[in-house]
């Protein structure tokens, strides 16, 4: 094996063991959205997808590796080694009424390698987050007759964790047209959900109550890609996706203890099995379809529609999953409901093999997007659009290229007592791509 084969092989080591600490003390999202069922589900799709709305299930492109539908990662070279990496980076503008804040946030996006098997076939392996929990608000009680009795108290909730998925998949194409996949899922992870309620007067005692999940289920991912050869040297690709749902397992520890100068009391406490909870607890299932026109290498559109139902999953009445651990008055219901989205993109590159100007060999992407949440707040619908641009820069030979996008949206509204969060997430993504396993042709 080549020294640079082997640099390539340290790196992947190094880039799938980072995600899964990379979180260790610090947010991997922050938004008061996220208070509710396993946090805020976070965009899988890679930095090439991205800047383009993160459409993918019917693209099929031999220079990126596209895993958003495994039957995706057979339009490669047949011998093709494939690495895709990104990172996210992540700015939001919240508003309330009167109320403002603000959060900044960066980690790693996704990790994922891709090899041929035999032929027509091919292999990925990779981790890439699935949700993600970041919060953190204080209340001060407004009761005159009660501040009048015991003094000011405050009420304080932070919320932490996250989850991931591990991912290996496989497909094939026959007859040159129709392409197939499969994909397991492994998810893990955990959150912790901390509500306290602190008293001015020295001689009352708080409290702190909350939940600690630590989570895992397994699924599969179904793919399915058509091809069909226009005149022109054009093509018309349709793609379908089917992700079964899966039971959470795991434990939930909930907890109460109260503090203060004189005495600490331990009130509750409780750890257990999701097994044995009034309802199981599921993760979704998710239907997707897709539809792309490409055109002699140079453009293509894609456009894509995803449906989640989430009504089944128990994670409005299961306690450590239904938001606050103490509801008060003026906090919003949490309801889980369908999720949907609506997908669209765009790609060009002038010319790929311009050998004078290198401006023309780059690929410009924009997209837009609509999609709504897999809950609701008081009965009120949870939705977020935005557009997305960027372009992939090719570096080295072959087909190597360093990606950078930009996503501008907003989620929620003014309305409803729901929150409006405004904003601007950066992507940056390195896709790698080598020939191997090639018999020399010279001793």
């Amino acid at each position: 094996m080549s020294i640079r084969r082997c640099s390539i092989v340290a790196l992947i080591t190094l880039l799938v063991a980072v995600p899964c600490r990379s979180q260790s003390g610090a947010y991997g999202s922050y938004t008061p959205y996220s208070i509710f069922g396993v946090g805020d589900l976070m965009s899988n799709s890679s930095a090439y997808n991205a800047s383009m709305g993160g459409v993918g299930i019917a693209s099929r492109n031999n220079r990126f590796l596209n895993y958003l539908n495994p039957a995706a990662i057979t339009a490669r070279d047949s011998l093709a080694f494939m690495v895709d990496f990104s990172l996210y980076q992540g700015n939001k503008i919240f508003r309330q009424g009167d109320i403002k804040s603000a959060s900044n946030i960066m980690n790693i996006n996704n990790c994922a390698i891709s090899f041929p098997i035999w032929k027509k076939s091919a292999m990925v392996v990779g981790i890439r987050p699935y949700s993600s929990m970041g919060y953190g608000y204080q209340r001060i009680y407004e009761d005159q007759d009660l501040i009048g009795t015991v003094g000011n108290i405050s009420y304080s909730a932070v919320g932490q964790g996250s989850m991931y998925e591990v991912f290996v998949g496989a497909g094939a194409t026959f007859w040159n047209r129709l392409s197939v996949g499969v994909e397991g899922i492994y998810y893990f992870g955990n959150f912790v959900r901390n509500n306290n309620v602190t008293f001015a007067d020295a001689s009352y005692n708080g409290s702190k109550k909350g939940y600690e999940l630590q989570l895992n289920a397994s699924t599969a991912k179904f793919g399915l890609q058509y091809e069909q050869k226009l005149p022109g040297s054009s093509s018309i690709v349709a793609g379908a996706t089917c992700k079964l749902g899966a039971d959470l397992k795991g434990f939930v520890e909930a907890f109460e203890f109260s503090s203060g100068s004189i005495s600490s009391d331990t009130l509750y406490y409780k750890m257990d099995t999701l097994r044995n909870t009034p309802g199981k607890v599921r993760l979704a299932s998710e239907l997707g379809i897709g539809i792309a026109y490409c055109h002699a290498d140079r453009w293509r559109v894609e456009f894509d529609y995803t449906l989640s139902d989430w009504t089944s999953s128990n994670m409005d009445t299961v306690p450590g999953f239904a938001g606050n651990a103490t509801p008060m008055s003026g906090f919003s219901s949490f309801t889980t409901t369908k999720s949907q989205s609506f997908r669209a993109g765009l790609e060009i590159v002038p010319n790929r093999n311009d050998i004078r100007y290198y401006y023309k060999k780059i690929a410009y992407r924009a997209g837009t997007y609509y999609k709504t949440e897999y809950y609701k707040l008081d009965n009120n619908t949870v939705a977020s659009f935005g557009i997305t641009l960027g372009a992939t820069l090719p570096v080295f030979r072959w087909h190597n290229g360093v990606t950078v996008g930009i996503d501008m949206g907003q989620r929620g509204s003014l309305k409803g007592n729901l929150i409006r969060e405004r904003y601007i997430n950066f992507s940056f993504g390195v896709n790698l791509f080598d020939i191997w396993f090639q018999k020399p042709r010279y001793e």
